[in-house]
């Protein structure tokens, strides 16, 4: 085996983003300018640490300067020649960028300060004192002062001059990156605080693949009291990126809050105006503002001084709409103190966003002769018709469960009986017999040849093909007896087949990943690298919580080294930890819990779980039914109830899938289990789909109609931008998502609000309570009478909306709507 085929560890974890180019980072990273001068005239920095029972000599008390010298000051130790505020920019990933030296602080800690700024990702960056270079917190080996101080440990601290922890999305503390699609909107999340009462700032900062800083947004407050924050982020295109949270002093906010209470009873109003000049002026100072910004604050400054203009008059030019203006766009921040910086993988579009529809490629096309009863497979040569099926309703992938060989021995027959006759095809995922394993297709279906055809016809009709990677082995798979040790063997010699106390599955081997991990992994790898060499890049995962998260943490790394548009997705229908953690270790998409989630409040409470508590690395694929699954509530919910299931998980999501059949509403299950009578998985079962649109016995029309939604509205294409809306009916459920876009140079707001009645039976009526924050709504959104328009992009009616929204829902006629708010109505 050669090396490049063996395991080689887990799936890539952060690394340091490599250093920005030279003026590539914001200005505003570090001490932007010298801060005014506190109201009690002391300077806002810690003083020397010293030792218990010693005090700093009487000359160092006495050399604190004055107030009004105290900027001045600080501008000469650590300013440009100009006297123009120092800047200090933290360029490598991961490091804090504080700024600890202030005014009137002696050089020796100034210059202790600067070299502190780079110094490791471990916490604040903490100023030692000057001393023995090797021992930073030995005192000066100066005569004339007795003043003994101690190590100040800035690798040991954690909080930063502003603290800021719990960012989000984080995985596992960074080992793993946070995922994202291209153009998708990434929330990103954080607590920050600070001491006493003086305001804050926090800002989301994005860092491309080559580690340039490229957006940086202003945090807002989540909620009051709780010091968590939140901001928008998009990464444009695919590649590592990262983000780092920062958090700063305010100094505008801060002397705004002072000013404002004290003007407005006449105390220390010269006092105010003089910081604010001071403000002010070193504002002018900052190469980054434009020459009518300077213009700005230099006018500003200077009428911060001139007594001959009343208060009032001075207060509206320092809280002129133009100079917040400058001062949104451009913060005067101070103490500046990043996260560290979190990996976010930007994958393919398909790996987060897409439309599955899975069907058997042997049942189309396949036919049966009475006369002889007899079956006749179907081919890849005519499964073609199921990709035309699929392209015209509007589908990406075409997924197929597995096209190997399928083993003779302990094969099951209809309904998954322990008996199969001559003509019974067998499971296809009892992988392997004589003709071949995982690496062979079954003769039953065509050549290499066929299926390169298949997948050719598939990419001109705009579709992926999704194979099904189901890794276990029939009795008769080559690896039983040529890599015995690839399967646990029991007390009395023989091969365990698979089980789900009560169910067995005697027809299948589960694989071993304990006894030859290396072996069984390079040939896992052998698989997967020849279908995709054959054309398939996404593969779906059959069971993969029956193996160990290191396998998968190294197959989807590896595979992704020389294949980076592969796509994995876990159909793992197990405990919130293991899916969790398939996430986590690279699969791109998961089947999830969606499939059981029936109810109001069931459906609520899972939008908001994968949209707010997991979409950091957890993408779920919302399929409506599998060949195994057939929930009650299809089966006894009529039409009404696939209409339903449909465009919640065609708008909730932006994966969404479909196994065919659905479109016909089969819903009869095997007495006493949740899947189908006559399971296409045991049996082959083509379908008359055109008859069944003639008859209008189909859904077809309708599913075509989301897929096409779904192209047409880009808010549909993200799943953190969800919004659960509130509704006074217990059936009927409201959210809405929102997303800005660019269409020619101009920029949109689409906004879709889905309303949908979870009764199959009965027509319910409700209030629909729409909280407009998250819809964006502009003046012009509104009409004149405060209402606004939104379009049913399913029935094509339109209606005036508000805050408060009467609904009537019919399940027979259109259990949901799908709404469009209609924008700049003036």
């Amino acid at each position: 085996m050669s090396q490049q085929n063996q395991p080689q560890g887990r799936r890539p974890s952060s690394e340091t983003a490599p250093d920005a180019p030279a003026g590539g980072a914001h200005p505003d990273v570090g001490s932007r300018l010298s801060p005014p001068v506190p109201a009690s005239g002391v300077p806002d920095v810690a003083p020397s640490v010293h030792r218990a029972g010693t005090e700093p000599s009487a000359p160092q008390a006495a050399e604190k300067p004055s107030a009004e010298n105290q900027v001045t000051e600080h501008r000469a130790g650590q300013g440009t020649e100009d006297g123009s505020a120092h800047r200090v920019t933290d360029d490598r990933a991961g490091h804090r960028d504080s700024e600890h030296a202030q005014a009137g602080v002696a050089a020796s800690r100034d210059a202790a300060a600067s070299s502190a700024t780079d110094r490791g990702t471990g916490g604040a960056q903490a100023p030692h004192p000057a001393g023995n270079a090797e021992d930073p917190g030995t005192a000066p080996a100066a005569s004339d002062t007795e003043e003994e101080t101690v190590d100040f440990p800035s690798e040991d601290l954690v909080y930063g001059r502003i603290p800021v922890s719990d960012v989000s999305p984080v995985v596992e503390g960074g080992r793993f990156p946070a995922t994202a699609i291209p153009g998708e909107d990434i929330r990103v999340m954080a607590t920050a605080f600070r001491e006493g009462h003086d305001s804050l700032g926090v800002t989301a900062v994005l860092y491309d693949p080559q580690g340039r800083e490229t957006q940086r947004r202003a945090m807002t407050l989540v909620e009051t009291g709780t010091d968590r924050y939140q901001a928008w982020l998009r990464p444009e295109y695919e590649g590592r990126w990262s983000f780092a949270v920062e958090g700063w002093s305010d100094l505008y906010g801060t002397w705004h809050h002072a000013a404002e209470i004290k003007l407005g009873v006449g105390q220390d109003v010269e006092l105010m105006f003089q910081e604010a000049s001071l403000l002010f002026d070193a504002a002018c100072k900052e190469s980054d503002r434009g020459h009518q910004e300077v213009r700005a604050f230099e006018g500003a400054a200077e009428a911060m001084r001139d007594t001959s203009l009343t208060p009032e008059q001075r207060w509206q030019i320092a809280t002129s709409e133009t100079l917040r203006g400058y001062v949104a766009q451009r913060p005067l921040r101070d103490l500046v103190s990043s996260s560290e910086h979190y990996p976010i993988e930007v994958e393919r579009e398909a790996a987060g966003r897409g439309a599955w529809y899975e069907f058997f490629p042997r049942s189309e096309g396949a036919t049966y002769d009475p006369a002889t009863g007899t079956w006749t497979s179907g081919t890849f040569r005519t499964a073609v018709s199921a990709l035309d099926r699929a392209a015209s309703m509007g589908f990406d992938v075409a997924y197929l469960p597995p096209i190997h060989p399928i083993g003779r021995n302990h094969r099951k027959g209809p309904n998954n009986t322990l008996t199969a006759g001559e003509q019974d095809p067998g499971s296809p995922w009892a992988i392997g017999g004589p003709e071949g394993g995982h690496d062979t297709i079954h003769p039953d279906l065509g050549t290499f040849e066929d299926f390169d055809a298949f997948v050719a016809h598939a990419h001109e009709l705009g579709l992926e093909v999704a194979l099904d990677l189901a890794l276990q082995a029939s009795p008769d798979h080559p690896w039983v007896t040529e890599h015995p040790q690839w399967f646990t063997t029991r007390a009395d010699g023989s091969i365990a087949y698979a089980e789900n106390p009560p169910k067995k599955y005697q027809d299948i081997y589960p694989l071993n990943f304990d006894n030859d991990p290396q072996g069984l992994a390079a040939e896992v790898l052998r698989v997967v690298e020849l279908w995709i060499s054959h054309g398939v890049d996404i593969f779906r995962v059959d069971n993969p919580h029956t193996k160990p998260l290191w396998f998968w943490e190294w197959l989807i790394a590896r595979v992704r080294e020389d294949h980076p548009d592969t796509v994995f997705l876990a159909e793992a229908f197990t405990r919130p930890a293991m899916m969790h953690g398939l996430a986590k270790a690279g699969f791109q998409q998961s089947y999830s819990y969606f499939t059981w989630r029936n109810t109001k409040e069931e459906i609520e409470e899972y939008l908001e779980e994968i949209s707010h508590e997991t979409s950091g690395f957890y993408r779920p694929n919302f399929f409506v039914n599998t060949p195994d699954i057939l929930t009650e509530y299809l089966q006894f919910g009529g039409p009404a109830a696939f209409k339903v299931r449909a465009a919640l998980a065609a708008t909730a999501s932006p994966l969404w899938g479909v196994y065919a059949g659905f479109e016909l509403f089969e819903h009869v299950a095997r007495p006493g289990a949740e899947e189908y009578i006559d399971n296409e998985k045991f049996q082959l079962r083509p379908r008359d789909f055109d008859a069944a649109v003639e008859r209008g016995e189909s859904l077809v029309p309708y599913i075509t109609r989301l897929n096409q939604i779904r192209r047409d509205h880009p808010a549909l294409g993200d799943l953190q931008n969800l919004t659960v809306q509130s509704t006074s009916d217990d059936a009927i459920v409201a959210f809405s998502k929102t997303k800005t876009v660019q269409r020619d140079g101009v920029e949109v707001k689409d906004t879709v609000v889905v309303v949908v009645n979870t009764d199959p039976h009965a027509t319910r009526e409700a209030t629909v309570w729409l909280d407009l924050a998250p819809l964006d709504l502009r003046d012009e959104d509104f009409n004149e009478d405060g209402s606004f328009w939104v379009d049913d992009l399913i029935s094509g009616a339109s209606w005036k909306w508000g805050t408060h929204n009467y609904v009537r829902l019919d399940p027979y006629v259109e259990p949901a709507h799908v709404l469009s708010i209609r924008r700049r109505v003036k």
